[in-house]
């Protein structure tokens, strides 16, 4: 359970030693503080939710198979929960913090994540999960860097940035809150931030001649932006732990939850340059700045602003299927990312995913195959664990859009451990949507506009698509994956659109293997915060 600064610190101190003392692979400790604070990103105080007295919160800087010790204290007045968008918790669902596998922190307690990222890199972000939370802040970046003696496709830049971009609201989370639970849909958002502020708040110093990595992030609510650099190109090298063909873009769209690196030279005449970010797919657009300085500038920036794409959808779509695995690089291992040849493996299942937007008792609601989520009282995870009765029911969420109305249900979907899904997102609305698996990483094998068909197979990309944990659905559009099912646990499959994810649109997956191994699966941790029906069961 919860335990004092002191005590705490003589517990890793203790973890620290027997680490070292079996040469496991290296522990980063990590003490935060959550509290109310205020903030001010587009010029208007509100309150937000800082971690360490810091918005965005701090970065986690790891190496792969680096285990993270996280102890967060909740400092709050209602629970909290964090999750770690892309970090793919491998055996480990009991660290991923969402409802459906952990009970939240309540006020004044703390809980302490122990997380390994095992045979993961790449560019990520946390977040809280509960309540809305995230239209507060509370984020911050989680870049996990190749081991030493692992080569990466490309030289080592000169400096790397974190860009956590997204809209926001002037409004409390707890209005935003009040309207959803309301019944009704949010207002447009009345602006972009760049870490945690408005226009021209940041300035990124570059050398003229060098070359620099950003890692990009959209870490908004409700939609796509466009990132680009004044003047300057950018090679996109990894894509949420994919090294990528190196393809030139003058921008690039970034849909919700979604993460990428690009590397950019500064080759041009040393000057200050706009950093852009705007709103795709959107009547109006709204824009972020930042400064793109040269150490040796001769001056502020001049020109016309950079308008980049607007609600152009063959664009994106073109760019999304540019997006290559580089073939002959490692990845987080030494073996090169061509070796697993996700083509040639026979799927085992196809799921359909339809999104709809239906006003259940009179109140607007999202849902995926006609099935609204409504939590439960006692996290899934749990309730599986300790076979708990009454909380949720397996196979609560079909396979197929069933074509009726809207309904609540707490949906749980079950998998076998090791199958090979073949999942369809298919996307009947108007708006752009943006789907996270976690736990997995899948491959991206196709997506176009209309109707999914049995036909649409033959347009797969079998043979170097990225693989990724989050992907975009267009407007009457559909996406198509393979999922291997290589992780066991309860895993949420979400919108990343987080009133759609707030109001219903999200299930979870149970990966089940009947062998009840720690080969398959952590135990239940020790510290394991226990509510709901779980109360007074260890």
């Amino acid at each position: 359970m919860g335990c004092s600064m002191r005590v705490c610190s003589v517990l890793f101190l203790t973890v620290l030693l027997v680490a070292c003392a079996r040469g496991e692979d290296p522990y980063r400790f990590y003490t935060w503080n959550v509290t109310y604070g205020d903030i001010y990103p587009l010029g208007v105080k509100q309150q937000g939710i800082l971690i360490n007295w810091q918005f965005p919160g701090p970065q986690i800087e790891a190496v792969t198979n680096d285990n993270l010790i996280i102890n967060v204290f909740n400092s709050l007045d209602e629970p909290f929960l964090l999750s770690w968008n892309g970090v793919l918790q491998r055996r480990n669902s009991w660290q991923d913090g969402v409802y459906g596998t952990n009970c939240p922190i309540p006020p004044g307690q703390n809980f302490t994540y122990v997380i390994q990222v095992k045979d993961q890199i790449g560019s990520y972000f946390y977040y809280p999960s509960l309540a809305f939370h995230k239209a507060a802040g509370g984020y911050g970046g989680f870049k996990i860097a190749s081991r030493p003696g692992i080569p990466v496709p490309f030289p080592p830049p000169a400096g790397e940035f974190t860009i956590l971009a997204g809209d926001w609201y002037k409004r409390n989370h707890t209005d935003l809150r009040a309207i959803l639970d309301g019944g009704s849909d949010l207002p447009f958002p009345d602006g972009l931030i760049i870490n945690g502020r408005g226009s021209n708040a940041y300035t990124f110093t570059v050398d003229q001649g060098k070359t620099y990595r950003f890692r990009i992030s959209n870490v908004g609510l409700t939609t796509s932006i466009n990132f680009r650099i004044q003047g300057h190109k950018m090679t996109i090298v990894e894509v949420e732990g994919t090294h990528t063909l190196q393809n030139i873009y003058d921008s690039l769209d970034v849909h919700l939850g979604q993460s990428y690196s690009v590397l950019v030279t500064a080759d041009q005449p040393p000057q200050d340059y706009l950093i852009v970010v705007t709103t795709r797919f959107t009547s109006q657009v709204l824009n972020a700045t930042s400064i793109f300085r040269y150490s040796n500038s001769g001056g502020s920036v001049t020109g016309l602003f950079p308008w980049g794409p607007t609600i152009q959808v063959d664009w994106s779509l073109n760019q999304a299927r540019s997006l290559r695995r580089n073939l002959t690089a490692s990845g987080p291992r030494p073996n090169p990312q061509g070796s697993y040849h996700y083509g040639l493996i026979n799927t085992t299942r196809t799921v359909r995913l339809q999104n709809s937007a239906p006003v259940i008792n009179g109140k607007q609601r999202y849902a995926v195959n006609s099935v609204s989520f409504i939590p439960a009282d006692t996290p899934l995870k749990l309730a599986d664990y300790y076979k708990i009765q009454g909380v949720f029911s397996l196979g609560s969420i079909s396979d197929n859009p069933t074509g009726g109305g809207g309904y609540l249900q707490t949906s749980v979907m079950e998998a076998d451990f090791r199958g090979f899904l073949e999942v369809v997102f298919e996307n009947t609305e108007d708006t752009v949507e943006s789907w996270h698996i976690d736990g997995h990483s899948f491959f991206v094998v196709g997506m176009d506009g209309g109707q999914w068909s049995q036909a649409s197979r033959l347009g797969y990309n079998l043979r170097d698509t990225i693989s990724r944990s989050t992907v975009q659905v267009y407007p009457k559009s559909w996406t198509a994956l393979y999922v291997p099912l290589d992780n066991v646990g309860m895993w949420n499959v979400r919108s990343e659109n987080w009133v759609h994810q707030y109001l219903g649109q999200q299930f979870y997956l149970r990966v089940y293997s009947p062998a009840n191994s720690w080969r398959d699966e952590y135990p239940i941790p020790s510290n394991a915060l226990r509510c709901g029906k779980a109360v007074g069961h260890y």
